[in-house]
């Protein structure tokens, strides 16, 4: 205990009643929650009568292997094994994931439900097979409903928390009614099937505690404690949960930071720690504010920006780490020159600081962003990882453009072809592709003179020529109407005469997703907008060529870096529990960061403004924020907006700029 600070000290020694411990970034609550159930063990309270649940295999891992090196020598109540890592017994604690735990309660329970208690878990695939089924069942046309989008709205609907019933009365478009009918149909099917896919693990707990007291009190009565970390990611039936297990004993102790709430968008809900207080009124609030992983001039920044969230606990972090460089703000010209300027920088500090590669990180906020960074740091031979993400070139939406403008050149490849030859959906099926493709060997036809000529092809179904006579005459449009183009007018034709908008919105349901997957195709447009500008004469296979190579050149360095020294890229989402020396946080625009689906709310532009603080905090010494003035927008150079956040940052949020451009 003697390492514990006073705050650390109080909350691992409060061991009984509801107990609230505000967890600010970098403040040790992972220790803090290890140390307490180390405590409870010590003051007598047997293991196996202590859960502690978190979100992530991950974290449960690493909770008991702490807890296994600090208990061990604990007789009866932890064993070691050869491997020095902890050994389950009838005496350990239950440390485990919200789903782990639903699984073993419904292996119990399931059947007062209606499943046999062997029910089988649906992964993706099985999923994808039992949606396309429903859809079938109620003659629904791909166009209208396909798969994927049935699957959105049913996860939708339980991150929420609501039954097929619930879903339909809540249904506003025809769409989402249709989609509403669907689970339904879909809830119907996995029961009959005896299975349950992983958002029912929590569901269908939650419909035992609610609806079946018994059972409710005879599993809660196997804990006389609970501990629940990352409070503030729960979302409704992980709220119920909890709540039905601690409500007979009322030992609770959750521990989390509303701050970094930043999980709205797949059903968590801050309010569940904001209103802690108000659900177990006799609870002791407890505050971890000591950082120990940043400067205090880092800190300053952070606790700066998060104030101007008005809705939050009150909370202050202090600096462990006093004194430190002051935070940069970088404006640049445009998003080629921030990428340049930002890897400059970065192999300024390799050289002259003598800092590693893996002590830096560049942080955005959408999946669009890094493939400037990935070329710029490929050009200066500088080792990168793109954490939690793939490369921007293996994207399907880059391989799929990157395809059709392969198409339309005189004598285009086998692979591209075979790649779009029915993207979008053209009813050429896999039989006929095979087909095409042994006559097109046999006969040293090249492929696409058997899609464009025809004389020469197999016999094939009707639908399937149909489809064909389509794709060649859709090139031949964009070869015609690109005469005396710019390449980037040619990109656009293209894209938009193979309707490739309307394929992503066919198989994305997703909002953020199409947008997403949109904003990864106008990316390319802005890649060739930048070639154009710079080559001397400019051609379309030179630009293919140069993005090809580079594709090879990033896949291949991935492979030799993903486990070694290399400068991390990542969204801020994914740098969440990560820290990092030097830390560079790109893109702070209006409309990127905070993101421009959240200006019409206070309260997404508050879960934007908790992602900013999440990625101020990642850095520990240095930290640099940048903009661009104009960016470029299909081609075209936009002025932008600086972010409000930069304002808040910098404590010049009553600037006038700020308030004649944001209307504040």
């Amino acid at each position: 205990m003697s390492g514990l600070n006073p705050d650390q000290y109080e909350a691992v020694n409060t061991l009984s009643g509801p107990l609230l411990v505000l967890a600010g970034a970098g403040t040790g609550k992972t220790r803090v929650i290890t140390f307490r159930i180390a405590k409870l063990i010590k003051s007598g309270v047997p293991g196996e009568r202590i859960l502690g649940m978190t979100f992530t295999n991950k974290a449960a891992n690493e909770m008991k292997e702490r807890l296994g090196n600090m208990i061990g020598g604990f007789k009866g109540k932890y064993k070691k094994n050869t491997r020095n890592k902890p050994e389950e017994n009838d005496h350990t604690p239950t440390i485990s994931t919200f789903h782990s735990l639903c699984v073993r309660i419904l292996r119990r329970r399931i059947e007062t439900l209606g499943y046999p208690l062997k029910f089988a878990i649906y992964n993706r695939g099985d999923q994808e097979s039992l949606a396309r089924g429903v859809l079938r069942e109620l003659n629904v046309a791909d166009k209208l409903l396909s798969p994927n989008q049935l699957l959105f709205w049913i996860g939708h609907w339980k991150c929420k928390s609501m039954n097929p019933d619930q879903a339909i009365k809540a249904s506003d478009t025809d769409a989402q009614h249709l989609a509403a009918i669907g689970y339904q149909r879909y809830q119907r099917q996995l029961k009959m099937n005896g299975a349950v896919d992983f958002d029912d693990l929590l569901m269908l707990t939650e419909s035992l505690f609610q609806n079946h007291e018994e059972i409710r009190l005879e599993e809660a009565a196997r804990f006389d404690h609970v501990l629940v970390d990352e409070y503030q990611d729960t979302n409704t039936s992980q709220y119920r949960i909890v709540r039905g297990l601690a409500d007979g004993h009322r030992n609770l102790c959750v521990v989390g930071d509303d701050d970094q709430s930043i999980y709205g968008w797949r059903g968590a809900e801050v309010e569940h720690i904001l209103s802690f207080n108000r659900d177990w009124p006799d609870a002791k609030v407890v505050r971890l504010e000591d950082n120990y992983r940043s400067t205090e001039a880092i800190i300053e920044f952070a606790n700066t920006l998060i104030k101007f969230n008005t809705t939050r606990h009150d909370k202050v972090l202090r600096a462990a780490r006093p004194g430190g460089q002051r935070p940069g703000v970088v404006q640049y010209e445009n998003e080629t020159v921030e990428a340049q300027g930002v890897v400059r920088s970065i192999q300024q500090r390799l050289d002259e600081k003598g800092r590693e590669p893996r002590d830096f990180a560049i942080l955005f906020r959408t999946n669009e962003q890094p493939r400037i960074f990935e070329t710029e740091l490929r050009k200066a031979k500088l080792p990168y990882v793109l954490v939690g993400g793939m490369s921007f070139f293996d994207r399907k939406e880059v391989k799929d453009v990157l395809a059709y403008l392969r198409l339309l050149e005189d004598q285009p490849d086998d692979i591209s072809i075979l790649r779009i030859i029915n993207t979008p959906p053209r009813g050429i099926g896999k039989k006929s592709i095979e087909n095409l493709l042994n006559h097109s060997v046999q006969n040293k036809i090249p492929l696409w003179d058997l899609i464009n000529g025809g004389e020469s092809r197999p016999k094939l179904t009707a639908a399937t020529e149909r489809g064909l006579e389509d794709l060649a005459a859709k090139i031949e449009e964009v070869k015609y109407q690109s005469q005396d183009e710019s390449l980037v007018d040619i990109a656009r034709n293209a894209i938009s005469t193979m309707r490739y908008r309307t394929e992503i919105e066919r198989i994305y349901s997703d909002p953020e997703e199409r947008e997403s997957r949109w904003a990864v195709v106008e990316q390319i447009v802005n890649s060739l907008a930048f070639y154009e500008q710079q080559a001397a004469k400019p051609r379309m296979n030179d630009f293919l060529d140069k993005l090809l190579l580079g594709e090879q050149d990033a896949n291949d360095e991935k492979e030799k870096q993903l486990k070694k020294n290399a400068i991390a890229l990542m969204t801020m989402h994914s740098a969440k529990g990560l820290e990092f020396p030097e830390v560079y946080i790109v893109g702070l625009e209006e409309g990127i960061l905070p993101h421009h689906r959240s200006l019409e709310s206070d309260a997404s532009i508050d879960e934007e403004r908790r992602l900013c603080y999440v990625g101020v905090t990642r850095a520990e010494e240095i930290l640099t924020l940048s903009m661009s003035l104009t960016r470029m927008k299909w081609g075209k150079a936009r002025d932008t907006i600086p972010s409000r956040f930069l304002y808040e940052l910098t404590g010049q949020a009553d600037h006038p700029n700020y308030k004649r451009k944001r209307g504040v």
